[in-house]
């Protein structure tokens, strides 16, 4: 916590938390209005996520929005490995070839209405050719045979190391208790409130293309995070899902996740 009035310190404090991860939607927000007025060279994109993951870790390393936490503890470490991975899991499940011969009108229904936009299949999900992406697919840029093994492991350590960490200090960390006051610092991670938590879930979601997964998910990180108090397990956890789903994504060839 931090004592008396620094409004310096203070107004620090809050970027720390939420710049890194502002500009990070900023990025994506420029990236994506320059695609529509102009074609971009072939590798923009994987070169722009390179270079957005360095900013925004620069930015956090330069705020340090963690000095008012206290380290993470091996107890709660331990529960950060177990729902990192179990979210991993629930991510990857519904879009495993096992699932759509199991349920394949479960795994039609996914794709059409639980990732946006609902009511439309995602670009890389052709029911013909599945879990062969379609041809001309973007999110194949990241194959380490089109952009090289530098881009494709840059891409796997901004989503571990970079995005997950300044997500869970900009939701958990920030907003889950700036919605209740201005000054969030003083208000304890632990200290529970029904209706914010949804609405951090719901944002937090709604963030992700797979916007039910991606509440799972935000549900799963908050209640570590509220839970222990330790906002650093929930960062654990959010990149050891990151760093699970990366790995899939590149052992298997499944650029779609990407």
């Amino acid at each position: 916590m931090m004592a008396g009035s620094d409004q310096p310190a203070e107004r620090n404090l809050a970027r720390g938390h939420a710049a890194p991860f502002l500009v990070w939607v900023g990025c994506i927000a420029v990236l994506a209005a320059a695609e529509r007025l102009f074609p971009l060279p072939a590798l923009v994109q994987p070169w722009v996520y390179a270079v957005k993951s360095a900013a925004c870790a620069a930015l956090f390393l330069w705020w340090r929005p963690w000095r008012i936490y206290p380290a993470m503890r091996l107890r709660n470490a331990l529960w950060a490995v177990a729902a990192g991975l179990a979210v991993a899991g629930l991510w990857v499940l519904p879009e495993t070839v096992w699932f759509g011969q199991a349920f394949p009108s479960a795994q039609a229904f996914y794709h059409r209405w639980l990732i946006l936009m609902p009511g439309v299949y995602p670009d890389y999900y052709d029911p013909a050719r599945f879990p062969l992406l379609p041809p001309g697919f973007a999110g194949s840029i990241y194959d380490p045979a089109v952009c090289g093994w530098g881009l494709s492991l840059a891409r796997l350590v901004g989503s571990a190391l970079v995005i997950a960490v300044i997500e869970e200090f900009f939701f958990r960390g920030f907003l889950y208790r700036w919605l209740r006051q201005e000054a969030f610092w003083k208000i304890p991670l632990t200290r529970w409130d029904l209706s914010t938590f949804w609405i951090v879930v719901l944002v937090f979601g709604i963030e992700h293309d797979r916007w039910l997964a991606g509440m799972a998910a935000g549900a799963v990180y908050g209640l570590l995070a509220v839970r222990t108090g330790d906002l650093w397990a929930a960062a654990l956890a959010h990149g050891l899902t990151n760093l699970a789903l990366g790995a899939y994504v590149l052992l298997c060839g499944r650029y779609g996740f990407w």
